[in-house]
């Protein structure tokens, strides 16, 4: 069986500090395993998406731009009511922007996956939380998991334009996560990567 190393996903992700990868590739495969994710394709799916949100192998915060912020309009304005993200006006735009590794957007993408993953509603009363590494992790296995079935079928059929717009709705950051995942595969042949618990820091 494989086993994905530092080594290994230093390539997968090359713009990332090794030090950001060493201290949270452990967090990341940790967080794979209780929801039956910690195959190849997905943990490739899970690193490839990690490149293609954030670059750096750690979680961080959304910047302003003009997809979120509307000229001369207050941070994230953009986002306050917008019904698809769960958003209820002014400040949930800016309290609930994109974090961690999944950048995880939207007042009930914070409800559902924060009592997805066992912390009831504290990413609604601190969303900061998204930002620690652990619980970054978990959330990007929960919404990996969430949509399961169709990343799955996307990348059995090679359609990784497809398994990216699953998790950002568009096709953002669509070359680094292709270059990602094929890097993966090219690295990973085998079918099957087990992660074994014990090999893991956490």
């Amino acid at each position: 069986m494989s086993e994905i190393t530092v080594d290994m996903a230093a390539q997968i992700v090359p713009d990332a500090p090794r030090a950001n990868i060493e201290s949270n590739l452990p967090f990341v495969l940790n967080a794979l395993i209780a929801p039956e994710l910690a195959d190849t394709s997905m943990i490739l799916m899970a690193l490839a998406t990690i490149r293609a949100e954030t670059g750096s192998f750690l979680p961080i915060s959304e910047f302003e731009s003009p997809f979120n912020t509307s000229p001369g309009g207050h941070p994230f304005d953009l986002y306050d009511s917008r019904a698809d993200l769960g958003n209820q006006g002014a400040p949930d735009g800016e309290r609930f922007k994109g974090r961690g590794f999944i950048q995880l957007t939207g007042r009930a993408n914070y409800a559902f996956h924060g009592v997805a993953i066992g912390l009831g509603q504290q990413l609604i009363e601190n969303p900061d939380l998204a930002n620690l590494p652990g619980i970054a992790a978990r959330l990007l296995a929960s919404f990996l998991k969430t949509h399961e079935e169709r990343i799955r079928a996307a990348l059995a059929a090679g359609d990784l334009r497809e398994a990216r717009r699953l998790v950002n709705g568009g096709s953002h950051g669509l070359d680094a996560f292709t270059a990602a995942y094929n890097t993966g595969l090219a690295l990973v042949p085998d079918p099957i990567a087990v992660v074994r618990p014990d090999r893991l820091n956490t």
